[in-house]
């Protein structure tokens, strides 16, 4: 049985009601505008709070299979086991590399990107129908991965199946007022970025080139994505020859 405990939200995701101060978005943009930034994404979540957080998004289901939306790593690197998995397309929201990482591709010295769901467009995936049996264990492994720090909102998205059938998909959304926002940064910065982040589990360039060859590799190409790495190869490639 999963329990609910929504009061326990409030403790590390800020209620969107309350306005920020004035300077955080100044702050923001000028942290965006040079690499690397300085950042604090605040402490990493407790277990206690990951619980929370994982409980009061599933007290939200509306019943029936359990389904996850993988739109980067998740596609080629999956979490949890999974009984079914079919391309789909969420609407309303795309993928960005908009989300500065301190652990998995980069350090708090040279933070790397990670992908993320931001407003607007649409985005295509895999989504996996997870098992019941050790439902709870599998989320909980989820979630330990994707929101080590108060990073994403954990949604539940509309996506259409490639079968034509709609279904209730978990997604992690990307929440603009938070630090760890990154948003849509010139290629100047991403290509800094690509040349220096490195964290746990790799390169920043290395995570988008899996997920570039992933996705085409089932007939999904991101082509805006893979625009932008040609373009950020292209201008390293040239400020290596310009260092010879």
């Amino acid at each position: 049985m999963i329990l609910t405990n929504v009061n326990a939200m409030t403790l590390y995701f800020p209620a969107r009601s309350h306005p920020l101060p004035a300077m955080t978005a100044i702050e923001s943009a000028i942290t965006c505008a040079l690499y690397p930034p300085r950042l604090e994404l605040g402490a990493q979540l407790t277990r206690e709070q990951l619980l929370a957080s994982m409980r009061s998004t599933m007290s939200l289901h509306q019943g029936g299979p359990v389904w996850l939306f993988a739109y980067g790593s998740l596609i080629w690197r999956p979490e949890c086991t999974a009984v079914e998995r079919m391309r789909g397309r969420v609407h309303g929201y795309h993928r960005g590399l908009y989300l500065w990482s301190h652990e998995h591709r980069g350090t708090p010295e040279l933070p790397g990107l990670v992908f993320g769901l931001d407003r607007g467009g649409s985005c295509s995936g895999f989504a996996y129908r997870l098992p019941e049996e050790n439902l709870e264990d599998s989320l909980f492994a989820l979630w330990q991965r994707e929101m080590p720090v108060p990073s994403y909102r954990p949604h539940w998205l509309t996506c259409r199946l490639e079968d034509g059938n709609r279904v209730q998909a978990l997604g992690f959304v990307l929440e603009r007022h938070l630090p760890s926002y990154a948003g849509n940064l010139p290629d100047h910065v991403l290509s800094q970025v690509f040349e220096s982040a490195c964290g746990r589990y790799g390169t920043t360039r290395d995570y988008v080139e899996q997920t570039i060859h992933a996705l085409r590799s089932h007939a999904m190409p991101d082509r805006n994505l893979e625009a932008r790495l040609k373009r950020c190869r292209s201008a390293l490639d040239q400020a290596t020859a310009s260092r010879l």
